[in-house]
């Protein structure tokens, strides 16, 4: 409901959710992951980090409230998406401003729109994807055909103007670039379930295309999400392996930035970018 705005789901829908998180082992390790960045990204700047959800708790309603007790006026706000949509970043800005509202909160923001082309992202992302293909290249014996996913969003978002699909692509060709791939292609994963038609081309059409052509294993190095989660888990480990594996393929993947230290360092280096510059303002 919180996703959907209040609008419900039909009840078959729900049950393919709960059967989804069952099978990653009952619930998704997002919220983990995410406090696990908030401390390491503390314990490097050396100063009072704080997350909040949008659609679990802790709620960044509830998380304003302790930000004002503790005498902060002066914010920089990170989401955890580096791609800017409004469907993403654009609802995590809108959440924050409403309870900044509702806290009646005198807290100067810096809300960072969007980084997906910083170099310490890339980095990271190229150093995760670089590892993997190693591994599955050396089992494949040979040259594997690798695919660049990240989150799809509907196709009216980016006719509206979204600079989603434009900055998704940005990302992929650096990371590309930085890992020295010979053999990609981008794709988008996790269409959701509306009638909407979604961006693509879809990973599967993708998967089904290698196939084709001959090949035998494919790779996917995720570059829209920063850890683990059911996007991860499930469409990736068990929906895409399930499917290349009917189409005679095996599939692996990169390992998620989790707890990198140059994730810790991009998100560092972001913030200190804001702090400077208003501190300079001032």
């Amino acid at each position: 409901l919180n996703i959907r705005g209040g609008r419900p789901l039909p009840p078959p829908v729900v049950e393919e959710i709960k059967d989804r998180y069952a099978l990653i082992g009952g619930g998704s390790p997002l919220l983990k992951w995410t406090e696990a960045q908030a401390k390491a990204l503390a314990k490097l700047s050396e100063l009072p980090v704080y997350f909040a959800m949008r659609n679990w708790k802790p709620f960044t309603v509830d998380v304003i409230p302790e930000i004002v007790e503790d005498g902060i006026n002066h914010l920089v706000a990170i989401c955890l998406a580096p791609q800017n949509s409004q469907t993403s970043v654009g609802l995590y800005r809108q959440r924050l401003v409403e309870a900044l509202e509702v806290a009646a909160a005198n807290i100067q923001v810096e809300f960072i729109e969007n980084w997906h082309d910083h170099p310490k992202l890339i980095e990271a992302l190229a150093e995760k994807a670089r590892e993997g293909l190693a591994k599955t290249e050396e089992q494949a014996e040979g040259p594997v055909p690798v695919i660049l996913t990240a989150h799809s969003v509907p196709e009216k978002t980016i006719a509206a103007g979204d600079p989603y699909d434009e900055e998704v692509q940005t990302t992929a060709r650096l990371v590309a670039e930085a890992a020295g791939l010979k053999d990609w292609r981008q794709a988008y994963q996790s269409q959701g379930m509306t009638d909407d038609p979604w961006i693509g081309p879809k990973v599967e059409s993708v998967i089904d295309e290698l196939a084709e052509a001959g090949h035998r294993h494919v790779f996917i190095a995720p570059i829209g999400f920063v850890c683990d989660h059911v996007e991860i888990l499930f469409d990736i480990d068990i929906l895409f392996c399930g499917h290349a594996q009917e189409k005679g393929m095996v599939l692996t993947r990169s390992e998620s930035l989790n707890d990198s230290p140059l994730l810790t360092e991009a998100l560092w280096s972001l913030a200190e970018e804001r702090i400077q510059s208003s501190a300079v303002a001032e």
